[in-house]
């Protein structure tokens, strides 16, 4: 039997033991969809009878099918986790450590930190782990070492992969582009979705013929026609829901990003956005020039006459108005009612901020509007209010606190320096572990000559990381005494005659423009500063 209660004869006495199973990666033989894999079915069975020699009586088993070492975020590990925290169990039993995690810092976290803390055992069978045998706390710690880095060649590996494959021209993701469908009989090639197809020639048509952005998403939207997201989500094909509001409608920026797509020509365009670290999701904006992008790797949708035609329209509507190379508060004032970046305009001489979706979704904003002129003489105002407040220049300074703040630059770098250092510390008593083993016969030669090799190239990287962060922390102690200057900076911010975009940047977030009171006559305004 297995499940909670499980084996209650002699449960007073007998500890309890929480059985945790996760796929490995290079396994994933399913039956079908919904099983679990082989692989999770052998460790059950081997953990269960282990379990049973020992006379434990089993809690409950905790699996994790289609996960990977290196996520945090395992639905089961969590529960596990939790479980242990509130005392449900004295044991936790793994096949292999790597099971439980490849992380060397959560195998430092919990089999050597929280767990003992909660009177928690951790055992794994293959590789002898076990945290009631202090003696091989070194082993596990190696273990961890080795899974580490396992995680971080695996990583690469997949990623020189994916350049490779990127670099043909094959596509790589989950998600087809809005007018195109994935072969299912040729992976990496994409297929005309003749149905969404169709919308996207119209839309590059009616631009030629000089529709704008938003009266095209207003058309679309009158006509019922569902945008992108909605389009996948009706005929069953796979997509990501978008963060924000009327997530089914067209909107400026669904158009904009379209008529500027190339592979709506017959090119294949990835790698836009790349991955942080191997150990998060986070991903960040790649510069262009380190895009991938590959010719004729598919049919196009639109002509490369059409596109050259629409090309130099985009061109031709994106110079903005003289207020220096870009809008004063472009990308800064955004709609109190849907929360979108207001576009610039102009009229009889005199530049506007107007809501960018307000025609394309009726009554679903408010249509926020104001005159540049009004704004920047609101937001000078409450700037030199604000400057006034504070006599002492070095104070404001302080507290007005810029996208480089000193402090919190210093608090990251001290942060990181006792991370490389803890990091060195692991890398010298793993040498020392090592040496000890290879003593003891317990490792060969060549393994002793591999591992020991690894070590002192990382320590000698984590070295030079320790060095690099040391001259930094130097160099900012510098910037930070009283004598450095760091106060002239405020004196640009204290009764200002104008504003101009770097003021702008350098103090504020956003501003949320609402609607103009009926009685009074008054527009809401409000400023979200950076500090």
């Amino acid at each position: 039997m297995t499940g909670k209660g499980l084996d209650v004869v002699g449960a007073q006495t007998r500890p309890k033991v929480a059985i945790y199973t996760r796929l490995s990666e290079e396994d994933k033989n399913k039956k079908q969809q919904g099983d679990y894999s082989e692989s999770i079915q052998n460790q059950r069975a081997m953990l269960l009878s282990y379990a049973a020699e020992c006379g434990w009586q089993v809690y409950d088993i905790y699996n994790d099918d289609d996960y990977t070492g290196a996520d945090r975020n395992r639905p089961e590990f969590g529960r596990l986790l939790a479980d242990a925290e509130n005392g449900c169990f004295d044991i936790i039993l793994c096949k292999t450590q790597s099971r439980f995690t490849r992380e060397l810092e959560l195998v430092e976290k919990y089999i050597h930190g929280l767990l003992p803390a909660w009177n928690i055992r951790f055992v794994s069978i293959v590789d002898g782990a076990d945290t009631a045998n202090k003696g091989n706390k070194k082993s596990r710690q190696i273990n961890g070492l080795v899974n580490e880095w396992y995680l971080e060649d695996m990583s690469e590996n997949i990623r020189s992969v994916l350049r490779e494959r990127r670099k043909s021209g094959f596509h790589i993701g989950a998600f087809a582009l809005y007018g195109y469908i994935k072969d299912p009989d040729n992976k990496g090639r994409l297929l005309i979705d003749e149905e969404a197809a169709a919308i996207v020639r119209e839309v590059f048509t009616l631009f030629s013929q000089g529709y704008g952005k938003v009266a095209i998403a207003r058309l679309l939207n009158d006509r019922g026609v569902p945008n992108p997201t909605e389009y996948k989500r009706l005929k069953g094909l796979r997509y990501r829901q978008p963060k924000g509001k009327n997530s089914t409608l067209w909107k400026y920026s669904a158009i904009s990003n379209m008529l500027t797509n190339e592979i709506y020509i017959g090119k294949m365009v990835q790698g836009k956005y790349g991955s942080v670290s191997y150990k998060t999701k986070e991903n960040k904006p790649r510069p262009k020039s380190d895009w991938y992008i590959v010719e004729g790797t598919h049919e196009p949708i639109i002509t490369l006459d059409l596109w050259n035609r629409v090309q130099a329209l985009v061109a031709q509507r994106a110079k903005p108005f003289a207020v220096g190379n870009i809008g004063l508060f472009a990308r800064k004032a955004v709609c109190h009612g849907c929360g979108y970046t207001m576009r610039s305009s102009k009229s009889r001489g005199k530049h506007y901020l107007r809501c960018s979706s307000r025609h394309a979704y009726k009554d679903a904003c408010i249509g926020s509007f104001i005159s540049v002129e009004k704004l920047e003489q609101s937001v000078l105002g409450e700037i030199n209010a604000l400057a006034r407040a504070y006599l002492d220049k070095y104070e404001l300074a302080l507290k007005i606190q810029l996208a480089d703040n000193l402090k919190t630059q210093k608090s990251k770098f001290e942060n990181e320096l006792a991370t490389y250092k803890k990091k060195l510390a692991e890398y010298s008593v793993g040498v020392k572990s090592l040496y000890i083993d290879k003593v003891k016969a317990l490792i060969s030669e060549d393994e002793f000559l591999e591992l020991s090799a690894d070590f002192r190239a990382g320590k000698q990287r984590v070295e030079a990381l320790i060095a690099n962060t040391e001259e930094q922390l130097t160099a900012l102690g510098d910037r930070m005494r009283p004598d450095s200057g760091r106060g002239q900076p405020a004196e640009q911010y204290i009764s200002l005659p104008s504003l101009n975009r770097e003021i702008i940047d350098a103090l504020i977030e956003r501003i949320s423009v609402g609607r103009r009171d009926a009685q009074t006559g008054l527009l809401s305004i409000e400023i979200y500063w950076k500090f």
